[in-house]
């Protein structure tokens, strides 16, 4: 009878275990299929014409170019980690480490769940009625980078949040221990425990301003043209999203479009890149 049971027991885990690895096949497939299709749509027309990769476009020479779309990318990606990093961040040590009342983080857990769910639509039409027209800014990068950081500061504070809940007490007690106060606690003990969540929360909100073309389209613009950081953040400027969504679905120049989702998965895997290495350092600055 022991036997028996044990058998089904075996059989069932080994039915478990194929299933899991048939799903992470199935996934690793889709993905591994998305990204060479997309990059053997959009690399003929890169080598085909290179030269598009530093020109601005123009309708009177016939000039191809995305070089302002890539500089508005980068500009708006930097523009929105910095503010949203250190708020979301600051936020989650306050709520997991300070925050005595119960309810209050109740409160705001919810709130920032809601926020995560709201269509990116919708903050776009904010962003443009807040800071477009009620702050004065215009059409804009810094606009539409302050929507951004509203749109991903969910995403930032709660994956932070649970990186710092999954900090060990016995961490925190011993440092306590040693005569070590609550911030040098916080700094030296738990921000290098959890960093990893941290960078993962980042990476994920740079996935999310890469891919983010609804918001943009009501507050940054769909202006093309080179600017400097300062001047391209007080100007309009399209990203490489609103620039796809422009050639694909109004101008229907697909190998144009195609040619920008290749640039964007090669962006997103060099900054998914830089922001590991970026981790690594500050593990190691924050520990000492």
């Amino acid at each position: 009878m022991i036997d028996r049971v044990s058998a089904k027991r075996k059989y069932r885990d080994m039915l478990l275990k194929g299933l899991c690895i048939l799903s992470l096949a199935v996934v690793a497939a889709l993905a591994l299929f998305m990204f060479f299709y997309v990059l053997a749509k959009g690399v003929p027309k890169l080598l085909e014409n290179p030269r598009m990769l530093i020109s601005s476009p123009s309708v009177r020479k016939n000039v191809e170019g995305i070089l302002p779309n890539i500089l508005n990318t980068v500009y708006i990606v930097l523009a929105t980690l910095v503010m949203v990093l250190p708020i979301g961040v600051g936020s989650a040590i306050y709520l997991t480490e300070y925050a005595k009342s119960r309810k209050l983080v109740a409160a705001i857990e919810f709130a920032s769940e809601t926020l995560s769910g709201i269509p990116s639509i919708i903050y776009g039409l904010v962003g443009m009625l807040v800071f477009v027209q009620f702050f004065g800014f215009g059409t804009c990068l810094l606009a539409g980078a302050m929507t951004l950081v509203v749109m991903n500061l969910p995403t930032i504070m709660r994956t932070t949040q649970e990186s710092l809940k999954t900090v060990p007490q016995s961490y925190r007690e011993g440092a306590f221990a040693l005569g070590a106060g609550k911030w040098r606690v916080i700094r030296t003990v738990v921000l290098p425990t959890c960093i990893n969540g941290i960078v993962t929360g980042c990476i994920l909100t740079v996935g999310r301003i890469l891919g983010e073309s609804a918001a943009l389209l009501f507050t940054a613009g769909l202006a093309h043209k080179v600017y400097g950081f300062i001047q391209g953040l007080e100007s309009s400027g399209a990203t490489l999203t609103v620039a796809l969504y422009v050639y694909a679905s109004e101008r229907g120049q697909f190998d144009i479009a195609y040619a920008i989702a290749a640039i964007l998965m090669l962006l997103t895997l060099v900054i998914n890149l830089l922001t590991s290495y970026m981790a690594k350092l500050m593990k190691k600055g924050i520990g000492e």
